[in-house]
């Protein structure tokens, strides 16, 4: 059996650091000569005794571009979170968040210096400063040390920085700050385990302002790092519960994703609302039902007849995951909306993590229409198999017998088996017993008559 995802996606991105700063913080010593190691930190003496001088000037050249290790082993990381309660120096404070939020994109080690330090209250006290700058910078700093663990995710959200987070999020706010602060909600929301969702819930509402959005210069930048980050942290929170899942639905997001699938949005941000929708499809029956009430079944079907391959696979996650669990009814909607061909076209595709998801599918499917022509709807026919042959899918599934991942020809052997083969004893001949594997043909059935009825 395929077993229905609920979000097996491990997010690329879950520390950043300023731009500018590389060259300072990574030079790998297969690349870099001693002498341009040693030249790089010959100021370092320089910026130790100015982070520890009173001298408020060269404290903060001292704050500027430090190398992490380098600075860690001095031992001035507790300075800089002296230099963040400065309020009389917003420029000082701003500079120390700026390298502290370095020191936390680097390794574990590195973060957990950062927060032995004491510097994650006083990060979340800065969500509250009156300097944009330090705000925005204090966003970043919790999004690198969240982004380290759950452990770490955990011990920011307890200190209480999930709400003047979301005051960031408003229309006066710089898109840096939209894009950072929607990066760092979601660094709040992702992670194994899950956050106590009681803990991320008061998000929704600002991550569904965010979805809907219709500021261009949001859902169109070049890098659409508002957009995706809002998606990412909707799709963690799906892969919950069911709890959890209505409560997305309840918000609204159903409309969203509809109109991110239909808009002429990035292929990032299709992919990303087609995992989405994936997740949701993987509840139970009446969110499955919501999905068909807000009209998303047709736009899925469409990408996952045309769209990129990458966002295909996403689609066929979710029609799938909505065979898996949906009623009878929802699954002949599903069929009634053409999902049957673009399913059988991905068979032959290159993943066979995604056969075996669109296989899964189709047995599904495959059900329903025997269930059908049991009851008598279809006469003795199962319509549903004649349309998979009818889209060269039959002949797709049995090339699949010589497939080389097992669980692949195992799945194909016991579909032909249960669907096709007894129609094909009913016309086989002595002679064709002795032939390898399955060969069958269609013969015409009855067109299903009565519509759909949907419940």
């Amino acid at each position: 059996m395929v077993e229905i995802r609920k979000s097996r996606r491990e997010e690329n991105l879950m520390k950043k650091r300023r731009e500018g700063l590389q060259s300072y913080q990574q030079f790998p010593g297969s690349l870099q000569s001693a002498s341009t190691l040693e030249k790089k930190l010959e100021h370092l003496p320089a910026m130790v005794a100015g982070v520890w001088t009173e001298d408020g000037n060269l404290q903060l050249e001292a704050t500027t571009h430090p190398p992490i290790d380098e600075v860690i082993q001095s031992g001035v990381v507790p300075r800089f979170v002296e230099f963040l309660v400065r309020e009389d120096f917003p420029q000082l404070q701003f500079e120390a968040a700026w390298a502290l939020t370095n020191v936390a994109s680097g390794t574990s080690e590195n973060t957990k210096v950062v927060i032995e330090h004491g510097a994650v209250p006083i990060f979340v006290k800065l969500l509250s400063s009156p300097s944009d700058d330090v705000r925005e910078q204090a966003v970043w700093a919790l999004g690198n040390i969240a982004g380290d663990s759950a452990k770490c995710r955990d011990l920011v959200l307890g200190h209480g920085a999930l709400l003047p987070l979301l005051s960031q999020l408003n229309d006066q706010a710089k898109l840096s700050m939209l894009r950072n602060a929607t990066w760092t909600l979601s660094n709040f929301c992702r992670g194994k385990p899950q956050p106590v969702f009681d803990q991320t819930k008061p998000a929704l509402p600002a991550l569904q302002r965010l979805i809907h959005s219709n500021d261009e210069e949001i859902l169109l930048h070049p890098s659409p790092s508002v957009l995706i980050p809002a998606l990412r942290t909707v799709g963690n929170i799906v892969t919950g519960d069911d709890m959890q899942t209505q409560f997305i639905i309840s918000h609204q997001a159903l409309p969203c994703l509809l109109n991110l699938l239909t808009g002429s949005y990035k292929k990032s941000i299709k992919k990303e609302a087609c995992w989405t929708i994936s997740n949701i499809t993987a509840g139970n029956k009446e969110q499955i039902q919501a999905v068909i009430e807000a009209n998303i079944i047709g736009p899925l079907v469409h990408l996952l007849q045309n769209a990129e391959f990458e966002i295909k696979k996403e689609s066929a996650w979710a029609i799938s995951n909505a065979t898996s669990s949906g009623s009878h009814d929802q699954i002949k909607y599903l069929v009634s909306q053409s999902c049957i061909k673009p399913l059988c076209d991905l068979l032959v595709c290159p993943d066979p993590r995604i056969v075996t998801v669109c296989l899964e599918g189709l047995e599904n499917i495959l059900k329903v229409g025997e269930a059908e022509k049991n009851l008598g709807r279809t006469g003795d026919a199962n319509l549903y198999a004649q349309m998979i042959d009818d889209a060269d899918g039959l002949e797709k599934i049995e090339n699949l017998q010589s497939h080389d991942n097992n669980e692949i020809y195992e799945k194909v052997v016991k579909i032909l088996e249960t669907y096709w083969l007894e129609e094909d004893d009913d016309t086989m001949t002595p002679g064709d017993a002795s032939q390898p594997g399955f060969q069958f043909g269609g013969g015409e059935v009855p067109v299903l008559s009565g519509g759909f009825n949907f419940g």
